[in-house]
């Protein structure tokens, strides 16, 4: 649900921008909002989970996003449109966070990765999100897609959505402190949890940037047929979601650390083809490459932000969660907002920025060596 509303609206960028009359500055202020009320809604997620559950905070998120989402979609004016994103974007920082929570609790149970195909499904839906775009490319935003916002509202009720607990036993010997005053008990090393979190920061500044812009680079730059722009979403998430899937048994295999200076390397090669592109048909190749590669470098951040929490115990790793999700919004900062605003005259420059910066994964690699593999460590 979230990454077929999300993709959705992404996708439909430029229907937008010719909706509202806005140019890509206009366009990069929306974003920024929406990604620093994301924000917020991460921090908010950490205060509700501490008090009741990170489950309660997945179905807090599915309201506030059927209720912003809906909104958009009816606007007749553009400030109603503005609120309705502005409460989208809350509830996005809610339910990242609080699913990562549920995730990472379901990984320690298995004791092996499981992060990158539980991160698949959210690309399953940005994948409907784009042939919903692409099958009703001339149809207004409104009506057709006003059905959607049904989704959160089938969510909430999830029965897999749960609140429940391990086992004290299996969670006292590695319990997280709140503070470094509690003795015999391991703190959290948030300077370890950093270097993830830049990871995070260059995955989700190359994969915003994808998402976001892609659709207007091919209309806007490369001149693509109006009604197949969401082209450069779409390969772009069905890489991804084929990475993801045979990800977890390519870690168990050669581990993370491996896995991961592959995927700077083709990164890196993938955003030159999309730089460099002399035809929109080259661009989306290029977007297709980018998609696989980077596709493991969000869920591997989280199973490894869990591994460093040091403890199974829900409670506790909500905490670590919650605040390590900030640097999905910082990257997102960098991907939406710095590549449309380096890029407002001409979109090759903008998408040069991340080609340049998701190098950065190589070195960073070596932090992922936490990462368990079923039976090693």
């Amino acid at each position: 649900m979230q990454g077929l509303l999300f993709i959705s609206l992404t996708t439909r960028l430029p229907n937008i921008q010719r909706r509202w009359d806005l140019d890509e500055l206009a366009v990069s202020g929306l974003l920024l909002m929406v990604v620093l009320l994301a924000g917020l809604g991460s921090v908010a997620a950490e205060v509700v989970a501490h008090r009741a559950s990170s489950a309660m905070v997945v179905r807090l998120g599915l309201l506030v996003a059927a209720g912003g989402f809906t909104t958009l979609l009816t606007a007749a004016h553009f400030e109603v449109f503005v609120a309705g994103l502005a409460v989208y974007g809350l509830a996005l920082g809610l339910v990242d966070a609080s699913s990562n929570m549920q995730a990472i609790t379901v990984e320690h149970r298995y004791g092996r990765p499981i992060l990158p195909s539980f991160h698949a499904f959210w690309t399953a839906g940005g994948i409907a999100g784009t042939l919903v775009t692409l099958a009703t490319a001339d149809v207004a935003l409104g009506p057709l897609l006003l059905p959607l916002t049904l989704l959160p509202l089938l969510a909430l009720a999830a029965p897999f959505v749960t609140t429940d607990r391990l086992p004290a036993t299996a969670t006292k010997a590695t319990d997280v402190p709140d503070g470094p005053d509690e003795p015999g008990v391991p703190v959290v090393p948030w300077r370890r949890i950093a270097l993830l979190g830049l990871a995070m920061v260059l995955f989700y500044m190359v994969d915003t940037a994808a998402t976001t812009w892609g659709p207007v680079y091919l209309d806007t730059t490369l001149a693509a047929p109006s009604g197949l722009t969401a082209l450069a979403t779409l390969p772009y998430l069905v890489a991804t979601l084929v990475a993801r899937t045979l990800a977890d048994g390519l870690v168990d295999r050669h581990g993370a650390v491996w896995l991961l200076r592959v995927s700077g390397v083709v990164a890196a090669v993938a955003l030159a083809v999309v730089v460099f592109a002399p035809t929109w048909v080259v661009a989306v190749l290029g977007f297709t490459l980018l998609g696989g590669a980077v596709a493991t470098i969000a869920p591997l951040s989280f199973s490894a932000a869990g591994a460093l929490a040091g403890s199974p115990d829900p409670a506790k790793v909500d905490q670590v969660v919650a605040r390590f999700n900030q640097f999905n919004y910082i990257g997102a900062l960098l991907g939406a907002v710095l590549t449309g605003a380096v890029g407002a005259d001409n979109l090759r420059i903008g998408f040069a920025v991340p080609m340049v910066l998701v190098l950065g994964i190589i070195p960073l690699a070596s932090s992922f060596s936490v990462v368990g593999r079923r039976g090693v460590g």
